[in-house]
């Protein structure tokens, strides 16, 4: 757990913020600072690194702005996405331990639906595909996506009647083709999982 003030700011407004719930809403400092019983102070401390992170916009003496999630955005993580998963494809089923811990994490996320920590699993379950590949560079680079996928994952579960059983079901069949070694099978179910995935929020 955090201990320092900032940090615990940090923390507290990145998780709502990821979570989806604040796209487009204004913030207080002195709300946020009363929340977490701290002086605001820490919590601009907060505020100014989320800026630089891309989630915030700070307008002075009116409050924090959370960034909404934009449909370019949403196209540019896609792609990014499409290429670094589909491109550790065949390495990683090269790891006997992977169908494994795919079924793990499928199963945790099956009992966490309507829950924040549903995305996070979400972004567990592809990271462990990318992991897998066991190149350190395109997992460094996979991880500076994790906070955008996740964002986008909420958004599309929040707005979209479903979306968590369509992402569960899609997530079974990339399970069964990692099973049965067929690296072509698995690019091809990836592609189309992110396509509909982000249906309705991609330009």
């Amino acid at each position: 757990m955090p201990t320092n003030a900032a940090e615990r700011a940090y923390t507290h407004a990145k998780a709502r913020i990821l979570s989806g719930e604040l796209d487009g809403e204004l913030l207080s400092e002195g709300i946020v600072a009363e929340e977490l019983g701290v002086s605001r102070t820490p919590v601009r401390e907060a505020f100014l690194r989320l800026q630089a992170e891309g989630l915030m916009r700070l307008y002075p003496k009116r409050g924090a702005l959370v960034v909404p999630v934009g449909p370019s955005e949403a196209r540019e993580v896609i792609e990014a996405r499409r290429v670094v998963e589909g491109g550790c494809v065949a390495a990683a089923l090269r790891d006997p331990a992977l169908p494994s811990a795919l079924n793990g994490l499928l199963e945790q996320q099956s009992q966490a639906v309507g829950t924040e920590r549903f995305t996070e699993l979400d972004a567990a379950f592809h990271t462990a595909i990318v992991e897998a590949a066991g190149n350190s560079l395109l997992s460094t680079f996979y991880s500076g996506l994790r906070d955008r996928q996740m964002r986008l994952i909420a958004t599309a579960v929040r707005t979209v009647d479903d979306k968590a059983s369509e992402i569960l079901d899609q997530h079974r069949e990339i399970v069964r083709a990692v099973e049965n070694g067929d690296a072509e099978r698995v690019r091809e179910l990836l592609s189309d999982h992110l396509r509909h995935v982000y249906e309705g929020i991609v330009e």
